[in-house]
């Protein structure tokens, strides 16, 4: 690793465990590994541990026994990494009852409540006016856009089907698509990491969710290097609340921007169908992944820490705050 040269260091040490530096101002020593520095130097654009993918996918799709998830700890730390690199990940010998997909998903963390309830079996009805609880297709979406905090972890199990066919499920990498618009319009990329929309859930009478709080569709963090780095997709065009008063112009770039993000999201080479099967629930990320059908929830927070303590050292962790 090269040291700036701009470095206000009276004395800079290289060994072999790190760096020893004695600052000019009040001769105080510091200490700095290895690992710590690597840490600081990895900045990319798309999270380096991320693979991202596309239909192809369907070819290996990331899987885990339910046997190993249940047995112990070092199994939930396979899972959650198999969650976090690839976005998705089904649980195969899962018994088929709602007790036991409970169960599954504590595995990793408690199960968010929300003005929907919090682990819930639904079937599908015509008399209900939310879309996700009828038997029409949907576009590929994340859900809760409408939350500060939208969902971080949902599962489907379908736990029966003896009694017609279709409802396949879709999953998009949203990393992926993203990449995708950077490459061939980085100026629609840069309208959707920065034009805010609202969202809201009004679809059924005793359940309407509306805050006054507007967030973009490409939701960025900055790197120590000052880099944006993409951290979150946040998009629903059924729960997409009219765009707020503003300039015209801006308002053209967004559609313009929104009408290609869906001409990449409907292409069939980045279109994952699957058809769901009892005993074989699906685990995704919805901060990353779009989905074509509604679910339970587990906060992304849970996730994140119960993935990084079961997979890092504790001097990996204590080296990447």
């Amino acid at each position: 690793m090269k040291i700036p040269e701009n470095i206000t260091a009276r004395e800079i040490e290289q060994e072999k465990t790190g760096i020893s530096m004695t600052w000019a101002n009040d001769g105080h020593k510091s200490f700095y590994s290895w690992g710590w520095l690597q840490a600081r130097n990895d900045n990319p654009q798309f999270p380096s541990e991320l693979s991202l993918w596309d239909a192809s996918v369907a070819q290996n799709a990331p899987t885990i026994d339910y046997a190993v998830v249940m047995r112990s700890d070092n199994g939930v730390k396979q899972w959650t990494s198999l969650i976090r690199k690839w976005g998705f990940c089904y649980v195969d010998g899962c018994p088929v009852s709602g007790e036991a997909t409970q169960e599954l998903i504590e595995r990793i963390a408690f199960i968010r409540h929300t003005h929907y309830g919090g682990f819930w079996q639904f079937t599908a009805d015509l008399g209900l006016k939310d879309s996700a609880y009828t038997n029409l297709a949907l576009g590929a979406h994340t859900d809760t856009t409408y939350f500060s905090d939208p969902a971080g972890l949902q599962t489907f199990h379908l736990l029966s089907h003896t009694d017609g066919d279709g409802g396949s499920s879709l999953l998009v990498d949203g990393f992926k698509a993203a990449e995708t618009l950077h490459r061939e319009s980085p100026e629609a990329y840069e309208t959707l990491c920065r034009v805010k929309i609202r969202g809201h859930a009004s679809g059924n009478e005793k359940v309407k969710f509306m805050t006054d709080l507007a967030y973009p569709v490409l939701a960025t963090s900055e790197t120590r290097s000052g880099e944006a780095r993409l951290r979150q997709v946040r998009w629903n065009n059924d729960d997409r609340a009219a765009l707020v008063a503003r300039d015209p112009d801006e308002i053209a770039r967004f559609y313009k921007a929104a009408r290609k993000w869906v001409e990449i999201l409907r292409r069939p080479e980045m279109e994952y169908w699957e058809q769901l099967k009892p005993g074989r629930p699906l685990i995704f990320d919805n901060w990353r992944v779009l989905h074509g059908r509604s679910a339970f929830s587990a906060n992304m927070d849970d996730f994140i820490s119960r993935w990084k303590t079961l997979t890092f050292s504790q001097e990996e962790i204590t080296n990447s705050v």
